[in-house]
């Protein structure tokens, strides 16, 4: 098995950087086991604790960097550090996130703390996705912590993905945007069965003309707990805007607290927040088509999420 998946995924990252140029770091069952740099990107591991640097020279274009953690034995707890360098007007794309298949009857675990350090003009995408599976038994947790410095003008934009099969996440993710910089998270979340989510976001608007953007939405069904906190902080004249959007099923809880605070009289922050059950009429408008009720609350569900 576990061969199997890391072939596969190094066929996939191999098909993907042999059309785009760019460089990958795959790590599995905490340890690291394919690297490749190139030419304008340069990947290399930490001395003093687990995890890589990422050193994207100044104007670098059109390249991508793929950094997925794979975990497929029972009773492990990986940590570790990566720290991405981001050169002065470069535009690059950051394609991250773990996968853990435990079959076992113990927990697997990965806690990822990623920081950024985002250059002039710069501008990255950053897309981070995370999957768990295996028996009932086992226990997924994933704790992801994003922290990002953006210089004068950058523009950086994240996807957060959680989709399926995670017991457990404690994410954490903290901004500080320079002068007209701007930055755009973008998260998205289901969790099922008993399974728990926090997500705390604090963005820090330092900058003149900064802009901050955080849209989540998530579904929450069974007995599920989820939890979300995004917190726009406006230090100058700037703008942010903070929405939050779940759907509720079955007997899940969901808590979302948006914090906004303006210690500028130039700051604009705007919050919306909305909890609600899936609408009966478009269950039944898709019902009219031939779908079963649980048929149309998945396609619903998936646009929702999409």
């Amino acid at each position: 098995m576990n061969d199997t998946i890391i072939k596969d995924l190094l066929e996939t990252i191999a098909d993907i950087t042999g059309e785009v140029k760019g460089a990958y770091n795959l790590r599995s069952n905490g340890c690291g086991v394919e690297r490749r740099s190139s030419e304008n990107i340069k990947i290399t591991p930490k001395e003093d604790k687990p995890g890589i640097d990422i050193n994207v020279k100044p104007n670098t274009k059109g390249e991508m960097v793929h950094i997925p953690v794979v975990i497929t034995e029972d009773n492990i707890n990986d940590l570790v550090y990566n720290d991405f360098y981001i050169g002065e007007n470069a535009d690059v794309t950051i394609v991250a996130g773990c996968g853990i298949h435990n079959d076992g009857c113990g927990t697997s675990e990965h806690d990822g703390i990623h920081t950024f350090y985002i250059g002039k003009n710069a501008k990255v995408k950053y897309v981070e996705k995370h999957y768990g599976e295996g028996s009932v038994q086992s226990t997924k947790i994933l704790n992801p912590t994003t922290i990002v410095h953006m210089e004068e003008n950058s523009y950086c934009e994240m996807e957060m993905t959680q989709i399926k099969g995670v017991n457990s996440t404690q994410r954490e993710t903290e901004a500080n945007v320079g002068k007209d910089a701007k930055l755009v998270i973008n998260e998205k979340l289901m969790t099922h069965d008993n399974q728990v989510a926090h997500s705390n976001i604090s963005g820090n608007l330092d900058g003149k003309g900064a802009v901050l953007q955080i849209v989540s939405r998530s579904v929450a069904k069974d007995n599920s707990v989820q939890v979300f906190h995004p917190v726009a902080i406006g230090n100058e004249k700037c703008k942010a805007h903070v929405q939050c959007d779940s759907i509720i099923m079955d007997h899940a809880k969901v808590s979302s607290i948006p914090e906004i605070q303006a210690n500028h009289t130039d700051a604009q922050i705007v919050h919306e927040a909305a909890i609600g059950r899936i609408n009966n009429e478009q269950l039944l408008k898709l019902e009219t088509f031939g779908l079963s009720e649980e048929e149309a609350e998945e396609v619903i569900v998936e646009a929702f999420l999409s």
